[in-house]
């Protein structure tokens, strides 16, 4: 990793009318919103990133428990092949444009599960014991596949961008704004792309596979989420918004218009005020999807045959603020 500052864009960032005057090659680095109950003396009435949006709109007992319960995830090796892959993605631009090859790229896939495990040791728990130990055995083969996997999608990355002709504007980049109703709109964007003339693009990498066209909507409202925020803070709508679905090979990309983020707007305001209901009710409700097959928490949910446990005492600003998902910094 290099030495570079972080970058954070928002209420409390720098002047709006000097972000695209940033040199395109400096780069962002991730950094963690205070979660304040007040922004540069607006007093916000809770704040949403597209991750927990996401939650409440596929269970809202699923975001009772991972914003209010806290429950613990375990992670997953999808999960994980992620967070590295996006960690390579971003190393490589730091280098010179000659070097952002597939080899170097592909080189930089264990040192990155290295400073991973450093930062977290538990993930080696996912695999046992480490390859080349006196104890390594099917686990550290499983590790190994792992990484195979993790390489794939990092040269498959390369089939669908040439990133030495690339000089992104940004790269992780945590961007917040407040809406007038005062809901605080929040994130990480993997990277902007501005191009001489002035157009911008938003770009997110995914290493699952392109989701199917009734899918589309609902992998798309991320983007547009950041669409909404990025046009609040720099008075610009995105030109474009682009998916770069590593697990598959294929691009996603959308042009927004004022319409759609006028729509959005009204969609997130819309879904704070049903959070806000349901924390006042404490009526939390399952919802079952073929989404279920990957959560933590089937055996204390009622639509499993579960029962959850006694709902938390917390205060309004632990509901207010439920804070950033892993997916959102990934």
């Amino acid at each position: 990793m290099s030495g570079h500052a972080p970058r954070v864009l928002g209420m409390t960032a720098e002047v709006v009318d000097k972000v695209i005057e940033l040199p395109l090659d400096r780069p962002a680095r991730k950094q963690r919103g205070a979660g304040a109950r007040t922004v540069d003396g607006v007093e916000v009435v809770g704040s949403l990133s597209p991750s927990r949006a996401g939650d409440f709109m596929t269970c809202p007992l699923l975001y009772r428990y991972r914003t209010i319960d806290k429950l613990p995830e375990e992670s997953s090796p999808a999960a994980v092949r992620g967070t590295l892959v996006h960690k390579v993605l971003e190393d490589l631009f730091d280098l010179p444009a000659a070097e952002r090859t597939p080899e170097r790229a592909l080189e930089m896939v264990e040192p990155a599960w290295a400073d991973l495990v450093s930062a977290e040791p538990e993930l080696a728990a996912m695999f046992g014991a480490e390859a080349g130990s006196d104890d390594a055995g099917e686990d550290a083969g499983d590790l190994v596949a792992w990484l195979r996997s993790c390489r794939d999608s990092v040269r498959r990355y390369f089939t669908l961008e040439d990133p030495s002709r690339l000089e992104p504007a940004e790269r992780e980049l945590y961007v917040e704004t407040v809406l007038d109703s005062r809901l605080l709109l929040r994130g990480f964007v993997d990277r902007i792309d501005v191009a001489p003339t002035g157009e911008v693009r938003v770009v997110d990498y995914k290493t699952g596979r392109a989701p199917g066209a009734m899918w589309e909507a609902k992998a798309l409202f991320q983007m547009k989420f950041y669409a909404l925020v990025l046009w609040r803070l720099r008075g610009e709508i995105p030109t474009m918004l682009q998916l770069i679905y590593l697990g598959s090979g294929e691009v996603l990309r959308y042009r927004p218009d004022e319409a759609d983020l006028r729509a959005v707007e009204r969609k997130v305001d819309a879904l704070w005020g049903a959070i806000s209901r349901a924390a006042e009710d404490g009526d939390w409700r399952p919802h079952k999807s073929a989404l279920c097959a990957w959560c933590s928490h089937q055996a204390i949910c009622p639509e499993w045959g579960g029962t959850p446990p006694p709902l938390p005492v917390v205060s309004k600003q632990q509901v207010a603020d439920p804070g950033l998902a892993p997916e959102d910094v990934d």
